[in-house]
């Protein structure tokens, strides 16, 4: 994206695994155990927009399915036979094929040999199994990566437990962090569409915003995202919500979709601001997200919340990081309050962060349009958000150096080994 500041590819953080597009999936498999891996596979996050049907009957199978019907996207073949027999398979199977179609070989021998001759023939990828949900994502995500594609955004939703608990005033400090203190590139994208603070909070009245993007996706493209962008500092963009009351705010479940495939396209850290409230594009915001941060206060009512979310989100992303606990206002004066460990107890998490309730700070930072760190530079407040950012970026606290020319490779052959 040509007019956000500070574009780096390298996080720092973990590696990625991108989502995959909408394609066509059919694996044939020949053991239970990598049929229900497949299973899993398919109904991880990453898959959402994939057709997916596996069988069992691995390469023979396939042959006979393909005899004379078209052939999907990504092929996926399980195979425990002599090499002669697979190879045998895939030269059927390959007259079958049509243009464009990958297939995935998953075998049970380590042998660089049938690897060289697999990929000879055309075979996109050669997995050993046993194997991991991750390395099978991982893979197939491979398949449909463009040239730059290791530049792949990291989005991090960050929702509160329950209205009032400063998650808005978190999520735009932290993305602040992430761009002041870790020195990434970062759009702050406010979903609040209606009633949206991160314009005050960033002292901006772009007249065009996320608003533009939502209710005209037939124009959005990546250059009109650029002037949907408005800069907050040399390394932050916001995405501002118009918090007008013009329309009411009936979004279809995949109504950001598109905004979030350009964002992740184009930038290495997107933050979201996602409001409280509950419908099926929030609920598919929060499950999409690559880290998921729960803002509560300490009190009843936002474990109670607090819980629920943790307890949906751990079922809905078995294969991902649980979601992240942040205590905000805490130490309110004379509001009785829920310990931390006993909140982490009941939602069964560690507390990443305890934000101490400051009055004076917020409120002066809120009425002036500034982030805490502005106001108050090393305060407690400004280190949480700091810790805040670190974690969710995946971040240590020392920067990673540059990636060497074959680190990419070298991590794909340490994969296959192990």
């Amino acid at each position: 994206m040509a007019n956000i500041p500070g574009f780096e590819p390298d996080t720092g953080g973990e590696e990625i695994v991108a989502p995959l597009p909408r394609v066509t999936l059919q694996a044939f498999c020949e053991t239970r155990e990598v049929a229900d891996s497949m299973q899993a596979v398919a109904a991880d996050r990453r898959m959402d927009k994939v057709q997916a049907r596996i069988q069992m009957g691995g390469p023979a199978a396939a042959v006979e399915a393909f005899r004379g019907a078209p052939t999907p996207n990504v092929i996926v073949l399980e195979t425990v036979s002599e090499p002669s027999g697979l190879i045998a398979n895939l030269d059927a199977l390959a007259g079958s094929c049509d243009p464009g179609t990958k297939v995935v070989v998953i075998g049970h021998v380590n042998d660089i040999q049938l690897y060289r001759e697999l990929i000879r023939r055309g075979v996109s990828d050669y997995l050993v199994a046993p194997f991991g949900v991750l390395d099978l994502l991982r893979t197939l995500s491979e398949l449909y990566a463009a040239s730059g594609s290791a530049t792949l955004g990291r989005t991090m939703a960050i929702v509160g437990a329950k209205g009032g608990v400063g998650a808005s005033t978190v999520a735009h400090n932290v993305a602040w962090a992430i761009a002041r203190d870790l020195g990434a590139s970062t759009v702050i994208a406010d979903l609040d569409i209606a009633f949206g603070t991160a314009g005050l909070d960033f002292n901006q009245d772009p007249p065009q915003g996320i608003a533009d993007a939502v209710f005209a996706p037939e124009r959005l493209d990546a250059n009109m995202l650029d002037r949907l962008l408005s800069r907050c500092s040399d390394n932050l963009s916001l995405l501002a919500a118009p918090a007008m009351l013009d329309r009411t705010i009936d979004l279809s479940d995949d109504a950001f979709e598109l905004l979030f495939d350009l964002l992740r396209a184009s930038v290495p850290c997107i933050v979201l601001d996602v409001p409280h409230l509950w419908s099926g594009w929030a609920k598919r915001a929060l499950v999409s997200a690559d880290e998921v941060a729960v803002v509560a206060a300490p009190e009843l009512a936002s474990l109670r919340n607090a819980k629920n979310l943790v307890d949906l989100l751990r079922a809905a992303r078995p294969n991902d990081s649980v979601p992240r606990l942040i205590l905000n206002q805490v130490g309110l004066p004379k509001r009785p309050e829920i310990e931390a460990s006993e909140f982490a107890k009941a939602l069964g998490i560690e507390v990443l962060s305890s934000i101490p309730f400051d009055a004076p700070l917020f409120g002066t930072a809120a009425n002036n349009g500034q982030m805490i760190a502005e106001v108050q530079s090393g305060g407690k407040a400004a280190e949480a958000f700091v810790q805040i950012a670190t974690a969710l970026t995946g971040r240590g606290e020392q920067k990673r150096g540059k990636r060497g020319l074959f680190e990419p490779l070298v991590a794909k052959l340490m994969r296959r080994k192990a």
